[in-house]
């Protein structure tokens, strides 16, 4: 099952210079990468990234995670995927840019997973 990760370019650029990151500040606080299913995505997308520009959405294959990934309530009871490790840039199976159109997001166009 593919997962999401939405950056900031800056949170990107790190990953990519650095070949892995403890994620978004946000992340480094909780002690843990926050990801979404593709269900989730656009919400977290409006909740926590809001008018903002620049960001980049990730997908990782959360099966190869391992046991580091953990599926725990979170939104309304929902589940939601988080890392306990490093997020690996060798683990990123696409990333590409979360454009601002109109005041929202704009999701690839073919769907995700």
């Amino acid at each position: 099952m593919q997962i999401y990760k939405i950056l900031r370019s800056d949170e990107w650029k790190d990953l990519k210079s650095k070949g892995e990151s403890l994620g978004a500040p946000i992340d480094i606080t909780d002690g843990f990468v926050h990801f979404s299913t593709a269900t989730q995505a656009q919400e977290t997308a409006r909740r926590h990234f809001a008018g903002e520009d620049g960001l980049f959405l990730l997908a990782l294959d959360g099966e190869k995670l391992g046991d580091a990934l953990k599926w725990e309530p979170s939104r309304g009871g929902d589940l939601f995927p988080h890392l306990y490790a490093p997020l690996r840039l060798a683990d990123v199976l696409w990333a590409q840019p979360l454009p601002l159109k109109d005041g929202a997001h704009q999701f690839p166009a073919g769907g995700m997973e």
